[in-house]
């Protein structure tokens, strides 16, 4: 069983500046629910609800959003409003979460590595709260879709889909092996290639399901692209070593870490609320 999810959640969120000057960029509302609780709703149904929060400074808005606000239930206690908590009760009540802080921004592969006193010995999803993805109808979400696929296979799981060759630069990339249904056998992975240098047009996005033997290669890994320890490097030499899979989820993702992204997941959001009447 998978029961633990981290969550790094310690970067300045730059591109959203000057609001995130001092409000973290995860609390950023996608129409009424900021961005983190709908990675935190995701990883709780997926069955993973022990929450990890592996943060920097300036971030303890988050804190306090998955903690009780006495103050606030006092004041809208017995009135119409209480309404507006049922979604974050809901999770407040599902979930275990705990906090460790990452002193230095070295990338993600540093963040998930401050996280090992979280995680422990054993296997754990990780969601980037920058990607919001969206599941085809009908279907469990994602991370619930690569929970499946970790009970069979019992390796390291990446997400990834398709992308632009123009888009190629922002992402890591995997050359892999097909196997059935979206899966791959992971031969390669470079970060954030020209896309003349890409293996495939395959990116890996904010979804993984990690082995905790990750954790020592991390130890060992050298900074790589932008002078930082990148998962990628560790993922690569993880694959090298043994198995690391590939799945191209079925689902839509938006890069909430860009304006435009988030905006159109807002925009998505709003619609599909506003459509099922869950707009209150």
């Amino acid at each position: 069983m998978i029961r633990k999810c981290l969550f790094p959640v310690g970067g300045y969120g730059t591109r959203f500046l000057p609001a995130t000057k001092a409000l973290p960029k995860e609390m950023l509302p996608i129409v009424n629910k900021p961005l983190v609780q709908y990675g935190v709703e995701e990883s709780i149904e997926a069955g993973l609800n022990q929450i990890g929060f592996v943060t920097g400074r300036g971030k303890r808005a988050i804190a306090d959003h998955f903690d009780i606000s006495y103050e606030l239930e006092h004041q809208i206690s017995g009135s119409n409003k209480e309404q507006y908590l049922e979604s974050i009760r809901h999770v407040m009540s599902e979930g275990i979460f705990s906090f460790t802080r990452q002193k230095e921004m070295k990338g993600l592969g540093h963040a998930i590595l401050a996280g090992e006193t979280l995680t422990g010995n054993e296997p754990f999803g990780v969601v980037l709260a920058d990607d919001l993805c969206i599941p085809d109808e009908g279907l469990e979400n994602v991370l619930g879709q690569m929970v499946k696929i970790y009970k069979q296979f019992r390796c390291s799981i990446v997400a990834v889909m398709e992308v632009p060759e123009d888009e190629i630069h922002k992402y890591g990339v995997i050359d892999g092996e097909a196997m059935k249904d979206g899966l791959y056998r992971v031969k390669s992975m470079v970060e954030k290639p020209k896309k003349e240098d890409a293996p495939s047009n395959l990116a890996v996005i904010g979804r993984y399901i990690l082995t905790p033997d990750i954790f020592d290669i991390l130890r060992v890994t050298p900074p790589g692209k932008n002078d930082e320890i990148q998962l990628t490097d560790a993922l690569m030499q993880q694959a090298q070593d043994g198995v690391v899979m590939a799945y191209r989820f079925k689902g839509t993702r938006f890069d909430c870490g860009s304006v435009e992204g988030f905006v159109e997941a807002t925009n998505y959001c709003f619609e599909e609320l506003f459509k099922k009447g869950k707009l209150v």
